[in-house]
């Protein structure tokens, strides 16, 4: 789940859309379950899902590529 700099950096445009998009329905489904009062599976995934999403946008932003 924990994705390197590196790695994003190796994706080519579409794949980070990819990327970026899943996480985004991962998040969602992740905090619809909080909501709904059922713990996590592993109290950490929302924050790293975070901070994978906000890893992906800043390396999209640097190199010009349009979010969505």
């Amino acid at each position: 789940m924990v994705l390197k700099v590196k790695e994003i950096r190796d994706f080519n445009t579409e794949e980070r859309k990819t990327k970026l998009r899943e996480l985004k329905e991962e998040l969602m489904h992740e905090r619809g379950v909080a909501a709904m009062g059922g713990s996590p599976p592993s109290p950490g995934k929302i924050r790293q899902i975070r901070m994978a999403i906000a890893k992906i946008l800043t390396i999209m932003r640097e190199k010009g590529e349009p979010n969505e």
